[in-house]
């Protein structure tokens, strides 16, 4: 009895042990205590199997010991095994800093740590831009107008965004800019996303374009001439990097630039013959100078020994001789400025290399550490944006539009769309919202730049496709009314741009994650890169101590086992919990993945996506919990985080046994499955209860609605474009007057007290009057209300030729 107590003690203490990654000594400790006992007290086989035991551990687990017989052959084992990283690929992993992501790959996330990425909101300057300027901005627009009869935005709307600073939102203001937080620039593009032009042309400057590059690494007198003319729009700018055959794979470039000597204003200099073509540049069009990336090359040795110099950017004036720009590509759905720019044999001087001939060859790491705060900012936040419009129209006009004697908001087939959209929304805010904040705090999210970029713009395709599900006629038919079908066609753009959906959920997320974000595998390659046995053995036996870690927490708190401690509420604890837990699956699961595929893993994309599909909805479930803690909750609210936290859950475990179901080692893919879920899956798709709440709270006027469509454009001001969310808003605080009425009408006419005649809601409205059902004043109320809501339902007609573009072509059917 006593060797079999024993031995459970000796268990549940390295389980202890293991699962607070303690290292060798206590475990040393803990057998070599527990079988001295055995040995005094009678339990001799015990006492010798624990002593065994702790030989063991000390032999593999002392540096002293083991770095003289295991550590050398684990190191050449590794050397072999060990992908190779290229300068390329080594540039874009020490590009952007580690962070939260990091948190999550160690599977022992400290949620401390995130707290202490404290959120100031913004300031009173930048509040009163997005309140002010930027609804002004939004009040210029129609998307009609805009996408077919300017296919731009209007005149004076680019003359607002340059006189009041829109292009120089990062630009510090010693140059003339605005100096905003990364926070106060979501902040204004969610509000412009009403408008997917708008939102882009002011994006892209403000995150893509050479303002970025030129802050961080251009020379003082670049920076003294340009700055302050991108912050007041004298200058538009554009940035050339993709062409014909280099998209996502941007390290491919074809576009050269060759060292030689040439003629610029009238003497010869020491300078760059370049011949490129660049396509999909947006702002390319009507830009001013054009950033240019390309392939540097000094065949003659003019710089030094040499030849192949690497990617480098140059900033390039409109006007430079042998540079082809002006026309138009035409993106879908949305008529904002993207072009080609071509250019054969034009000839710059190395000074307007960005940051001078000093940096040639530079151009890759600019480029990935520019991106990596751009990628967090730009489309996130329009996706985030379209998230806030989409609940406005969506629970807008699902409470007016009324069928079977009832709104369709009330209808449950309705009301699961419209709970999508409200949670996808409120996880988008969120994730755009805290992550900004992290990047004010100095941090440059590699990894999670790609998380945002793919699952936000992903969740903006559901949200508008929700959106047009519930409008139904209303929003296929085109035309200055339709507030939602040109967002809806254009959303191609943004799954495409900035590093294809495809990609980045297949290769960048859990590719670049791996190995940047991991607490060991950089320095585990760095000791080999420089065979260092001492910093291997550190890393190596680091990362050991890591996977047995995870292994024990995951496997016990499935179990249900010491649940982690979590600085949260009731509401968000149980959930902050289930990440820490997913978090130990998940980083045992990748270490695992690794181990068994090696460099293969690259190839195997489908599994990569699925390690990242569980690394992005972890990162968004934290951001989601950050954000309840930091606000004040309010009515319904609890229901909206239940239903978003347990979908981004659903979907981690789902990734999980997708993961499991085609690991090629089934053997492991068994034992990672029991020890990841060894009760099975916890979660499932929300409840219906939490779907009928949120449709309700986002179809009314609540307080959910309104903290779901604040920071939007909805007011409507005098010479402003007509704005539907502002009517709807109207409408919903009418519609709790408005709907007994209905209720009245309709009982009195279903019972033949209101003529049969009566069809439609105006004749009805009239006869409850006349017959004394209701009184005048609500049947003054009525007739204003139905007037206002049939113009909400009603849709644009056009003359029968009104789409040909060759009138002459037209066949006049009827004639």
């Amino acid at each position: 009895m006593l060797e079999l107590l024993l031995i459970i003690v000796a268990l549940a203490g390295l389980v202890w042990v293991m699962r607070r990654e303690a290292g060798a000594l206590p475990a040393l400790g803990v057998l070599a205590v527990l079988g001295l006992i055995g040995v005094v007290f009678g339990a001799v086989t015990a006492g010798i199997l624990l002593w065994l035991g702790a030989a063991a551990v000390a032999a593999c687990g002392l540096p002293t010991l083991r770095r003289r017989w295991l550590t050398p052959r684990l190191f050449a084992a590794f050397d072999k095994a060990a992908p190779k990283v290229s300068e390329t690929e080594r540039t874009a992993l020490e590009a952007g800093s580690v962070a939260w992501d990091g948190e999550l790959f160690s599977g022992r996330p400290q949620w401390q740590r995130l707290l202490d990425f404290r959120n100031a909101g913004l300031s009173e300057e930048e509040r009163a831009f997005v309140d002010h300027q930027c609804s002004v901005a939004a009040g210029m627009c129609n998307a009609w107008e805009i996408a077919r009869e300017r296919a731009d935005l209007p005149p004076e709307l680019w003359e607002y965004l340059k006189r009041e600073g829109f292009f120089g939102m990062i630009i510090p203001k010693r140059y003339g800019g605005l100096e905003f937080s990364a926070k106060a620039q979501s902040a204004v593009l969610q509000k412009l996303a009403v408008n997917e032009t708008l939102m882009v042309t002011v994006g892209v400057p403000n995150s893509l374009g050479p303002g970025e590059l030129l802050l961080k690494y251009g020379t003082e007198e670049q920076k003294n001439h340009y700055l302050p003319r991108l912050a007041d729009g004298r200058e538009i700018p554009c940035f050339g990097l993709t062409g014909p055959r280099a998209g996502s794979d941007a390290t491919s470039l074809p576009d050269v630039g060759i060292v030689c000597r040439g003629q610029h204003n009238g003497q010869e200099v020491l300078g760059l013959k370049l011949t490129f073509e660049k396509r999909w540049i947006t702002l390319a069009p009507i830009a001013t100078v054009v950033g240019l990336a390309f392939r540097m090359f000094d065949p003659d040795g003019l710089l030094g020994d040499t030849s192949d110099l690497g990617i480098t950017c140059a900033l390039i004036p409109r006007d430079t001789p042998g540079m082809d720009i002006g026309r138009r590509h035409h993106p879908i759905g949305s008529p904002f400025m993207n072009g080609p720019i071509r250019g054969k044999d034009v000839f710059i001087p190395l000074e307007w290399i960005i940051g001078g001939p000093d940096m040639a060859g530079q151009g890759w790491r600019m480029l990935v550490e520019c991106l990596s705060v751009g990628r967090c900012i730009t489309l996130p936040s329009g996706a985030s944006g379209i998230g806030r419009y989409a609940v406005g129209w969506a629970g807008g006009f699902t409470r007016i539009r009324r069928q079977f004697n009832l709104p369709v908001a009330d209808m449950e087939g309705v009301q699961e769309p419209l709970a999508r959209i409200a949670a996808h929304a409120y996880i988008a805010q969120a994730a755009v919202m805290q992550t900004a904040n992290t990047i004010d705090h100095g941090v440059k999210p590699a990894v999670p730049s790609a998380i945002l970029k793919s699952q936000l713009t992903e969740f903006q395709r559901s949200m508008l496709a929700d959106a047009m599900d519930v409008h139904g006629g209303r929003t296929v038919t085109l035309g200055p009314r339709n507030y939602l079908g040109i967002a809806y066609s254009a959303n191609p753009v943004s799954i495409t741009v900035e590093g294809a959906n495809i990609m980045t959920r297949n290769l960048m997320i859990f590719g670049q994650g791996a190995i940047r974000c991991h607490p060991y595998v950089l320095d585990e390659l760095a000791a080999k890169d420089d065979n260092d046995l001492a910093a291997f053995d550190k890393a190596i036996f680091g990362h050991a101590g890591m996977v047995f870690g995870n292994a024990t927490r995951a496997f016990t708190q499935g179990l249900g086992i010491g649940k982690s401690r979590v600085p949260f509420d009731e509401v968000a604890a149980p959930y902050a919990q289930e990440v820490s837990r997913l978090a130990s699956a998940f980083g045992l699961c990748a270490d695992a993945a690794m181990a068994s595929l090696g460099s293969g893993l690259k190839k195997r994309e489908m599994l990569s996506a699925r390690l990242g599909d569980v690394l992005s909805n972890l990162y968004l479930a934290s951001m989601l919990i950050k954000q309840w803690h930091e606000s004040e909750s309010v009515e319904h609210e609890a229901a909206l985080m239940h239903y978003s936290c347990r979908t981004l859950l659903y979907r981690a475990e789902q990734a999980f046994t997708e993961l499991f179901d085609n690991l090629p080692n089934r053997a492991l893919a068994m034992t990672l499955s029991a020890v990841a879920l060894p009760l099975g899956r916890r979660w499932h798709k929300p409840q219906d209860r939490f779907t009928r709440d949120i449709a309700r709270a986002i179809s009314t006027d609540s307080a959910l609605r309104h903290k779901l469509t604040a920071d939007t454009w909805n007011t409507q001001e005098a010479g402003q474009r007509d704005n539907p969310l502002a009517r709807y808003n109207t409408l919903l605080a009418d519609s709790e007057r408005a709907e007994p009425l209905y209720r009245r009408i309709a009982k009195a006419y279903s019972q033949g007290e209101l003529p049969a005649e009566a069809l439609h809601p105006e004749q009805r409205v009239e006869a409850a009057w006349e017959a004394g059902l209701i009184e005048e004043d609500d049947a003054i109320f009525m007739r204003r209300f139905e007037r206002e809501v049939l113009d909400m339902l009603s849709v644009d007609d056009f003359a029968f030729d009104a789409f040909a573009t060759d009138k002459d072509r037209v066949v006049w059917h009827t004639t």
